[in-house]
C-alpha cells in the first residue's frame, strides 16, 4: 500500500515539475514561447509571449573608429605612464605586439597582467581639439538589460557624450552628457539619475559623476539602465511586472532602451586641471581598457532564441513570425495583421500570434467574428497550421474534423470548412428542395459553433 501511494506521488511530482520548469515564474519570464495543455478536445497549443535571454552583446559588436588613424602607434610615439603624468618614456607602436593598443582590447578579456587597452594618439595638435567617436554597431536591433560600463585606463574624459541610434547609425539622440563642468561644456546644470523619477526617467541630463580628473583610481563610466528600471521595478527590480507593465504600454519608455548602435564621443581627455600644459602634451590621450553592454536580442516577444548567422544576429522566431526582429508574419499567415507580443496579462503575456491567411485555408468560416481572436492553432505537421479542429476551427453544417487535416462534409455541403453549398456549384443553382435540409439544419449548427467558440472563450 505505501509502496503503491509513493509511486502515485513520486508520479504526480514529476508531472508537476515537468509543468512547472516550462511555466514562467510569478513575475514573467517570458522564457517559453509556447507549451502543450490538456483540454476536453485533447492537447493544444498554449501561445506565450516570450524573450531571448540576456547576454554579453560585446561578442557581437563591430567596432570602428573615427578618424580611423587615431589608435597611437602609427607611427609609434611615447606618452606618459599612467599614475605619474611626467614619466614620457612609455611607447605605443602598432608594428610590435606587446606595445600596440588597437580597438579590439576594448573588448577583450579583462583581469591580465599586464592589462590590455586601446589608446588613442596624445593631443600632438593642441589647440586643436582631440576628438574620438567610438562606434559599436550591432546590425541588429538590441534591448538593453543592464548599466553600460566603459572602463578608461587613462583618466577619464573631461567632457563626453553617449549616443544610440535606432536606425542603424543613420541618425542619433544623446543618452547622457558626462563633464568635469557641466555647465561650462554642454550649457547644462549637472544631474545624477538619483535626482530624476518615474515623470522623469526620459530626460538627457549632464554628469560631473563620472568626470574627475587624472586619477588612477577613477577609471569607471557607467550608464546607469537598472537605476532608471529601479523607478518602476523598485530598489531591487523586485517587481518587474510593473516594469513590464510600463515597457508593454509606454513606447517612448520601450525605445528608450532600444539600440541598433551606440557612439561614444571623446570630446576632451582629462587634464585635471584647468588649463593643458602645453610643455607635456603626451600627458594627454584616450585609453579604453573595457566595455560592458549587456542586453537581448529584440524579438518582439516572438522567440527565445537568438542567433548568430553571417556574422549577423537573427531572432529564432515562433508564433507564426519571421524576420531579423520577428517583425511580419510568414507567408500564408497574414489572416489578421502582425503585431508584437505583450508583456500584459501578468505572467504569461499574449502571444499574438499569426494565423492562417484566409486564402491559404478557403473562405472564411461563418463565425469570423471570433477569426480575429485565435490564439491556439494545434499543429498537425511542421510549420504548418491545422485546417480544423474542436476549438475554433469548426468545420461547419454537420462536418467532422479528420485528423485536424480536412473536414468530412455532409452530403449537401463541400469547401475546406463544409461551408458551401454543393448545389451553389450546379448549373441551376440551388433549388428548394436541394437546399431545404441545409437551410433547416444550418442556422442551428452556426449557432452552436458561436456558443462553443464564445464558452472557450469565457473558460
Amino acid at each position: 500500500m505505501y509502496l503503491s501511494r509513493f509511486l502515485s506521488l513520486h508520479a504526480l511530482w514529476v508531472t508537476v515539475s515537468s509543468v512547472m520548469q516550462h511555466y514562467p515564474s510569478v513575475w514573467g519570464h517570458y522564457d517559453v514561447c509556447k507549451t502543450q495543455i490538456y483540454t476536453e478536445e485533447g492537447k493544444v497549443w498554449d501561445y506565450m509571449a516570450c524573450q531571448p535571454e540576456a547576454r554579453d552583446m560585446i561578442k557581437y559588436v563591430r567596432v570602428t573608429l573615427d578618424p580611423p588613424d587615431i589608435t597611437c602607434g602609427d607611427p609609434p610615439e611615447t606618452f606618459c605612464a599612467m599614475g605619474n603624468p611626467y614619466m614620457c618614456n612609455n611607447e605605443c607602436d602598432a608594428s610590435t605586439q606587446e606595445l600596440a593598443h588597437p580597438p579590439e582590447l576594448m573588448f577583450d578579456l579583462e583581469g591580465r597582467h599586464p592589462s590590455t587597452f586601446w589608446q588613442s594618439t596624445t593631443w600632438k595638435d593642441y589647440p586643436k581639439p582631440l576628438h574620438v567617436n567610438i562606434t559599436l554597431s550591432w546590425n541588429k536591433t538590441i534591448e538593453l538589460t543592464d548599466n553600460i560600463v566603459i572602463t578608461f585606463e587613462s583618466g577619464r574624459p573631461d567632457q563626453m557624450i553617449l549616443e544610440k541610434s535606432l536606425d542603424y547609425g543613420r541618425t542619433w539622440q544623446p543618452y547622457q552628457y558626462y563633464a568635469t563642468d557641466c555647465l561650462d561644456a554642454f550649457h547644462m546644470d549637472p544631474k545624477s539619475v538619483r535626482d530624476l523619477s518615474q515623470h522623469t526617467v526620459l530626460e538627457i541630463i549632464c554628469t560631473e559623476e563620472y568626470s574627475t580628473g587624472y586619477m588612477t583610481n577613477s577609471k569607471i563610466i557607467h550608464f546607469e539602465i537598472k537605476d532608471r528600471f529601479a523607478f518602476f521595478a523598485g530598489p531591487r527590480l523586485h517587481n518587474m511586472a510593473s516594469l513590464y507593465g510600463q515597457l508593454d504600454t509606454t513606447k517612448k519608455l520601450r525605445d528608450f532602451f532600444t539600440i541598433t548602435d551606440l557612439r561614444i564621443r571623446l570630446l576632451r581627455p582629462a587634464t585635471g586641471e584647468i588649463y593643458v600644459d602645453e610643455q607635456h602634451l603626451a600627458r594627454y590621450f584616450y585609453a579604453i581598457s573595457d566595455i560592458r553592454v549587456y542586453g537581448r536580442c529584440k524579438c518582439n516577444l516572438h522567440a527565445t532564441g537568438c542567433k548568430e548567422e553571417n556574422k549577423r544576429l537573427l531572432c529564432e522566431c515562433e508564433h507564426n513570425t519571421t524576420g531579423p526582429d520577428c517583425g511580419k508574419c510568414k507567408k500564408n499567415y497574414q489572416g489578421r495583421p502582425w503585431s508584437p507580443g505583450s508583456y500584459l496579462p501578468i505572467p504569461k503575456g499574449t502571444a499574438n500570434i499569426c494565423i492562417p491567411s484566409i486564402s491559404s485555408i478557403g473562405n472564411p468560416p461563418k463565425f469570423d467574428r471570433i477569426w480575429p481572436n485565435i490564439s491556439s492553432l494545434e499543429v498537425s505537421k511542421p510549420n504548418q497550421a491545422n485546417v480544423c479542429d474542436n476549438e475554433l476551427l469548426h468545420c461547419q453544417n454537420g462536418g467532422t474534423c479528420i485528423n485536424n487535416v480536412r473536414c468530412q462534409c455532409p452530403p449537401a455541403y463541400t469547401g475546406i470548412l463544409c461551408e458551401k453549398l454543393k448545389c451553389e456549384r450546379d448549373p441551376g443553382g440551388c433549388s428548394q428542395s436541394s437546399a431545404q435540409g441545409a437551410v433547416s439544419h444550418g442556422p442551428l449548427l452556426l449557432l452552436m459553433a458561436l456558443l462553443g467558440a464564445a464558452g472557450l472563450h469565457m473558460c
